[in-house]
């Protein structure tokens, strides 16, 4: 048998279900701007009829509805588009720092522009070819003088404006290092959390949106493989290495490497190198494309200097003319390290002899005559150097040589061409990322997203739900005072 007061317990549970679904849709309203978070709803069933079985069961036909319950208030989130973002979040990590790093490259060149080295080198060949044409002009010589040491300094300030950003990068795979330690420290204390109030039978979904937020920062950084295990935590690996096990975390830490004197990206302990992601992008720019760049201005610097010096060294100059003897075979370009008259090393360490800092007249300008004399007005020593310009440098094998035929001014820009390239595909497999990461994003946030207008429709309904139990209520406490306070006063 049904109890008289049943009316007023399926109302009761009306009120209880209809007020958890309006909370849930504030909740929800509240956090419409919140960073990750997921639209919620609250899952509504109707509760067990009466009567239950048993001996004394009534014979009455069907089951007499016993109200309503909420049965949980579920998390609108789809795993699959979370892995597909979390997928295309690496890609999109790798090509903004891929970007990055190339754009500083391509600040510290600033080519084509009146500022590179490719203008400053043209202004030195043009000083030499007015040199030829005025061989013992002071004014002249102390041009292609002035010129030559705007060549060096301008090696040797690329040079080092590229160390510099080497060295930033280094910085920042430290920087990096920490970042991806705090985020994984984060993750398993948001891991712990939810361990300790799942088993009690609590859904804690706002701290799921918490770890999911960290995730996908998280992956953007390096691969992630999310693995979900008991109680509602998460495992996380990184390309295979473990990183975050239940409420515990791989420490992840930048080692300086004693040899190289850069940063290690290392996983407990050990030297690590992602296969993707921002961190990788950072590595292989700060170990393979800025060296890349060092290494093509070092072979442009000693093939320019070597070529210029072997050709100074067959002329004369006034000073040797002066002295009635052969050529002093002095080098133009001397290696600014060890000194002495031993060519550059690199593009760094280039400086002009002392001896044509300490006097014009030791520029070599001039060659003998057809009959062996040597003129001071002779011009072909400066009009051979100035043609050095043009002249195709076969291909070497050593270190130090050009491994294709070319000549000077057609490596630079080969290699500014390339860097060009470069760019530009970065650019554009960065645009390519950023529309697919969008496009997850947008279908994530349609499934996870809270719609404003969507949410006061059912706040609507779920009033009127509310107010509807709570007259049902008023009703029936109608019925049991005209029950309890009217019968068995008849005729009164």
């Amino acid at each position: 048998m049904r109890s008289t007061f049943h009316g007023l317990e399926v109302s009761k549970r009306g009120l209880i279900a209809q007020q958890a679904a309006l909370n849930t849709t504030g909740h929800n309203i509240a956090n419409a701007n919140t960073e990750g978070y997921t639209r919620q709803r609250v899952n509504m069933v109707a509760t067990t009829g009466i009567p239950y079985v048993g001996l004394n069961m009534s014979r009455e036909a069907g089951l007499l509805g016993t109200g309503v319950m909420v049965s949980d208030i579920q998390r609108l989130r789809e795993d699959f588009l979370d892995l597909q973002f979390r997928n295309e979040n690496k890609i999109l990590g790798y090509w903004d720092e891929r970007v990055d790093a190339l754009a500083k490259i391509e600040a510290i060149l600033q080519e084509p522009s009146e500022t590179g080295l490719q203008k400053v080198m043209d202004q030195m060949w043009q000083a030499w070819q007015d040199l030829s044409k005025d061989p013992i002009n002071p004014s002249t010589r102390a041009v292609v003088r002035e010129r030559s040491i705007a060549v060096a300094e301008t090696f040797a300030n690329l040079y080092r404006q590229l160390q510099q950003v080497q060295q930033d990068m280094d910085h920042v795979v430290g920087v990096k290092a920490l970042e991806v330690n705090s985020l994984a420290q984060q993750i398993a204390a948001v891991n712990k959390m939810i361990n300790d109030v799942v088993p009690h039978g609590y859904v804690p979904n706002d701290l799921y949106d918490q770890r999911d937020v960290l995730i996908d920062k998280l992956s953007k950084l390096v691969p992630v493989k999310v693995s979900y295990v008991e109680n509602g935590m998460v495992d996380i690996q990184v390309d295979g290495r473990d990183l975050v096990n239940g409420y515990t975390s791989v420490p992840v830490a930048a080692v300086r490497n004693p040899q190289t004197g850069l940063n290690e990206f290392t996983i407990g302990g050990v030297s690590f190198k992602p296969t993707s992601g921002a961190i990788t992008a950072i590595l292989e720019s700060r170990d393979v494309l800025i060296p890349g760049t060092m290494e093509r201005l070092d072979l442009l610097a000693i093939n320019l200097t070597r070529e210029i010096n072997n050709v100074h060294k067959l002329g004369y100059s006034i000073n040797d003319i002066n002295a009635g003897g052969g050529s002093s075979q002095i080098p133009f370009f001397v290696d600014r390290i060890s000194g002495g008259t031993a060519d550059p090393t690199g593009a760094a360490n280039i400086a002009i002899n002392p001896a044509i800092l300490a006097s014009l007249d030791a520029i070599a300008a001039a060659r003998p005559e057809p009959d062996g004399s040597v003129v001071a007005g002779n011009n072909e020593n400066a009009l051979a150097i100035a043609q050095i310009k043009f002249k195709i440098i076969p291909a070497g094998a050593g270190p130090t040589d050009f491994k294709e035929a070319t000549t000077l001014d057609d490596y630079y820009r080969y290699t500014i061409g390339e860097l060009g390239v470069k760019g530009q595909e970065a650019i554009r497999n960065q645009k390519n990322s950023e529309t697919i990461v969008n496009m997850v994003a947008a279908q994530r946030e349609s499934v996870s997203g809270v719609s404003i207008d969507e949410e006061m429709s059912n706040l609507v309904k779920y009033q009127h739900a509310y107010n509807a139990a709570a007259r049902s209520i008023t009703a029936v406490d109608e019925i049991l005072d005209r029950i309890i306070n009217g019968m068995g006063r008849v005729g009164l």
